[in-house]
Parts: structure tokens; sequence; C-alpha cells
């Protein structure tokens, strides 16, 4: 396929480090750089948008998984006395991620869809049992 996504770390999540630790913007922007290149090689390899649309619908789930972890460790943090402030910009990037491969029209619908069809499946596999 000739399509590419783009994704990046907006800035306000990396405003919302402190200042004085690089380190870890340095870490979101290697580690969104490495997603964005293993979707693009799975997309480039993919047969047709629906079966890029099942590797973004991976990735999309796996981003929501994160999420969810970060978001936990938050109340964890602050009942230690430790700040959940690397917590937090991790979650929302995890966030706005799954927003930014929304935001791909050629691939949007074909994500929604994907999706509908795992919930469909996981329902009816869940509900026979």
């Amino acid at each position: 396929m000739d399509e590419e996504i783009s994704i990046g770390v907006p800035e306000p999540i990396l405003g919302s480090l402190p200042e004085d630790d690089e380190a870890a913007a340095t870490d979101m922007r290697q580690a969104v750089g490495g997603l964005e290149a293993q979707l693009n090689e799975a997309i480039a390899e993919a047969d047709d948008e629906a079966a890029a649309a099942s590797v973004v619908a991976d990735a999309v789930e796996r981003l929501e998984d994160q999420l969810e972890r970060y978001d936990e460790f938050v109340p964890e943090l602050r009942a230690w006395g430790q700040s959940p402030v690397y917590a937090i910009a991790w979650r929302n990037l995890q966030a706005d991620l799954v927003l930014q491969l929304q935001e791909h029209d050629w691939l949007a619908g074909h994500v929604d869809r994907e999706r509908h069809r795992r919930l469909v499946e996981d329902g009816i596999r869940f509900g026979g049992r």
C-alpha cells in the first residue's frame, strides 16, 4: 500500500513534564517514532486497507490497554506520596495517539469496522459459553 501514517508527541504533553527532565521527552519521542515505523512497515506490507486496519486496530487496543495501566498508577502513586506527573503524561500520550490514529481518513472507517467486528466476535464467543 502507498499510504502512511504520521503520529507524534503533542507539545502540551511534553510541556507537562518537568523542565529539568529531557530524558522523559526523549523516551516519548523514541517510543512514538518506533510505533510509527512499525505501523508504517506493517501497512506497507498489507494487501489492502482492511488488512492495514487490522494492524492499526491491534495498535489502538494496545494503546488503550497501556492507557488504563498508566491511569491505574496515578492514585497508587498519590497514595504513596509520589508525584504521578509521568504516569499522567504517558496516559495522556496513549489517549492522544489513539486519536491521532483515528484521524487518518483513509484508515478510520476500516479501523472502526475492524474494532466493531472484534467486539461482536468476542461477544458471541463469550456469550456462547
